[in-house]
């Protein structure tokens, strides 16, 4: 790291949330309780698919690596959000900075190729669905998740290849819990604003631009559904817009963000809340748990957990 970048900067000092105490206090309750249940919830949701044979489709595929994706986006962060409430003076290393913007952005640049490949998954399944097993096959969605991945690691050394080369000589305050682009080329010793904002605003653009691809085919998938009067066609529009709200929360704060860089709002910090924390945890409850089939195994495997512990022992007759 320090051949890429000769700052006299170390370390960078974290403003984190709030100065209240109190409020510190309920924040570190509250997030410790949200990320605990996001990956507790999204390992049952891998382990419940990874070991049952009739979910190993397609469909569920792409659902296990959402919910992989889901514990590293809230993973990257939160953990070191939740220690730095006890701490007096919040630091992040220099090298723990940058890793922050590496893997902030590959997980939500995969996050968002991926969320495309479930939609294109869902628009197959519904508007044709005589042709859904000759489309998507386990092949493609293979490719649809290296693909996702790929992407998210370009995206992101696009973004460092950026940053690296700045010269940090001070100040080192950043007005949030984590590191993220627009927050720490602030702090750079030359003024690059035009190109910063270039930067920046192209994930912005990028975000946009899925979220207006996302939307177009929940469009025609809602409007597919709507010339069908049946339960199923309920139950999937009923799904599909659950999944669209879920795709709104965590593409607004990012076109927020990153679209309008350098504005320093307090909204930007809850907006931040939202795709970091909120988002993986809803995630496995929208996407996975409202499905008849996973709720199923689900129940399946935690009641042959409960009896492989022996709180329910099966009684035999005496021989």
């Amino acid at each position: 790291m320090e051949g890429f970048n000769h700052s006299r900067v170390s370390e960078f000092v974290l403003l984190g949330l709030t100065d209240s105490p109190e409020l510190q206090i309920f924040f570190n309750v509250m997030f410790f309780v949200f990320y605990l249940m996001t990956m507790l919830g999204n390992c049952l949701i891998l382990f419940t698919i990874l070991s049952t044979p009739h979910l190993h489709s397609p469909m569920y595929f792409l659902l296990s690596n959402l919910s992989l994706i889901d514990m590293c986006l809230s993973s990257f962060a939160t953990p070191k959000m939740i220690m730095d409430f006890f701490a007096q003076r919040k630091t992040i290393s220099f090298e723990g900075c940058i890793s922050q913007i590496f893997l902030l952005h590959l997980f939500t640049g995969t996050e968002i190729v991926l969320l495309i490949s479930m939609s294109f998954d869902r628009y197959i399944a519904i508007c044709k669905p005589l042709h859904y097993s000759t489309i998507i096959s386990q092949r493609v969605c293979v490719g649809l998740v290296v693909t996702s991945w790929m992407v998210g690691f370009l995206h992101t050394m696009s973004q460092l290849a950026f940053i690296l080369y700045l010269p940090f000589c001070g100040p080192n305050v950043i007005d949030s819990f984590f590191c993220d682009l627009p927050l720490v080329i602030q702090l750079s010793c030359i003024d690059i604003y035009v190109l910063g904002v270039f930067m920046i605003s192209t994930s912005g653009v990028i975000a946009l631009i899925s979220f207006l691809l996302l939307l177009t085919s929940y469009i025609i998938v809602l409007v597919t559904i709507k010339d069908h009067s049946s339960i199923g066609s309920s139950k999937a529009f009923s799904t599909c817009t659950a999944h669209f709200i879920v795709v709104l929360m965590f593409f607004g704060p990012c076109i927020f963000i990153y679209v309008w860089p350098f504005t320093n709002f307090l909204v930007d910090k809850v907006l931040s809340v939202f795709y970091t924390i909120f988002t993986p945890f809803l995630n496995p409850l929208i996407y996975t748990l409202r499905n008849q089939e996973v709720k199923t195994a689900v129940m399946k495997k935690l009641s042959n957990q409960y009896l492989y512990l022996g709180k329910r022992t099966p009684r035999y007759p005496v021989q």
